[in-house]
C-alpha cells in the first residue's frame, strides 16, 4: 500500500513539472520564451516587464494638420505579459473565420485611397497577386480583430486581446533608448522591416500615403506587398515586423496629445461614451519613414478597413 501511495506521489509530482514546463503555463514565465496554445494559434513570446519614456517631442505633418507624438511621460510596465511573436496571419485569420463563422469586413481602402473598395476584403486585398498564408491578415477592422481575440480566448481558456499603445510601444523599442529598435540608423531600417524603399516606389499603384516626401532611397527591401511574418530580422524581445509590413490595431482609444490623466501602467487609455478613434501603430510597407518610428501614433475609426491595417494580439499571463 505505502508503494501504491508512493507511485501516486510521484506520478503527481511529473505531473505538475510537466505541466510546469508546458507551453503557455505562466507561474514563473521567463522573458524571450515563446510557447502556442494551440495549433492554429499565434506564436507568443514572454516580455518582460519595465520602464521606459513613451512618445516623443515632436509634430509629425499630415492631412489634417500637425499632430504631437508627446508629450514624452514614463511608463513602468510592472508585469509579464505575452506579444505575438508575428502579426497575425491569413492563416490563424482563416482558421478563426472557418470555426466561428464571422463575417469581417467586406470592403477596404486600398493603394492609399480613403475610398473603400467593396469586395475588396483579407482574402483579396487588391495586391494585384494572390495572398499566401503566411503574409499578415489585412483589410480588417478594430472591431474584427477584437472579435478574433475574443474568440481565441474562449477556445484556448486564456486571456487574449489586444496590446495597449503602451505596451505596444515598449515592444517595439524591446529597450533601446535610440531613434530605432536597433539604434539611430535610419538606413537600417530594411534589415527588420518592410517598409516603403526601392521597390515599393516602383509601384505605379502608389498614390498618397508612401508617396510624396517618402525617403524610399534609403535601401531596399525587396517587397512590393506585404511579406510573408518573419521575414526579417526581430528585436531585442524576439517581435519581428513590429516596424513596418502593416499597421497593427492597438486597445486604446486615442487621445491627441497624451492628457494629463493618460495611464502610466500599460493600461490602455479608454473613455466614456464611443471612443472617436482608435490606435494603430508601427508603419506599413507603403508608408513613409516618419510613420514608422516607435514613437508615432496612428489613428483611425473602428469600422476602418485597409490593405495596411492588420493586427497583432497579446496573452495575460496571470
Amino acid at each position: 500500500m505505502r508503494f501504491e501511495n508512493a507511485l501516486a506521489v510521484l506520478a503527481t509530482s511529473l505531473a505538475l513539472a510537466v505541466s510546469a514546463s508546458a507551453p503557455g503555463y505562466a507561474a514563473s514565465p521567463k522573458p524571450g520564451s515563446t510557447f502556442r496554445d494551440c495549433k492554429d494559434c499565434p506564436k507568443m513570446v514572454v516580455v518582460p516587464p519595465g520602464t521606459f519614456q513613451m512618445g516623443a517631442d515632436r509634430m509629425e505633418l499630415m492631412r489634417e494638420g500637425e499632430r504631437p507624438l508627446g508629450p514624452v511621460h514614463t511608463v513602468t510596465i510592472g508585469y509579464s505579459f505575452a506579444a505575438g511573436a508575428y502579426e497575425v496571419s491569413n492563416k490563424e485569420f482563416g482558421a478563426f473565420i472557418k470555426a466561428s463563422g464571422y463575417k469581417p469586413a467586406g470592403s477596404c481602402q486600398v493603394w492609399g485611397g480613403i475610398e473603400v473598395k467593396d469586395g475588396k476584403t483579407w482574402q483579396d486585398p487588391d495586391y494585384g497577386v494572390p495572398t499566401t498564408p503566411q503574409q499578415p491578415v489585412v483589410c480588417v477592422t478594430w472591431n474584427d480583430a477584437k472579435a478574433y481575440t475574443a474568440w481565441l480566448s474562449k477556445k484556448t481558456g486564456k486571456k487574449y486581446r489586444l496590446l495597449s499603445e503602451a505596451e505596444w510601444e515598449y515592444a517595439n523599442r524591446a529597450g533601446s533608448k535610440a531613434e530605432w529598435p536597433w539604434g539611430d540608423d535610419a538606413k537600417r531600417i530594411c534589415e527588420f522591416a518592410n517598409t516603403y524603399d526601392i521597390s515599393g516606389r516602383k509601384d505605379p499603384r502608389m498614390t498618397n500615403d508612401g508617396g510624396g516626401a517618402a525617403p524610399a532611397e534609403l535601401c531596399d527591401d525587396h517587397q512590393g506587398i506585404a511579406s510573408p511574418v518573419g521575414s526579417f530580422k526581430p528585436n531585442a524581445f524576439g517581435l519581428y515586423d513590429m516596424v513596418g509590413n502593416v499597421w497593427e490595431w492597438a486597445e486604446d482609444c486615442s487621445i491627441l496629445p497624451y492628457p494629463a490623466t493618460v495611464p502610466t501602467d500599460g493600461s490602455p487609455m479608454e473613455v466614456q461614451g464611443p471612443c472617436e478613434k482608435r490606435t494603430n501603430r508601427g508603419g506599413s510597407w507603403r508608408s513613409r519613414l516618419s510613420r514608422q518610428s516607435p514613437a508615432f501614433r496612428g489613428r483611425d475609426p473602428e469600422p476602418t478597413a485597409s490593405n495596411i491595417f492588420g493586427f497583432r494580439v497579446a496573452r495575460d499571463l496571470k
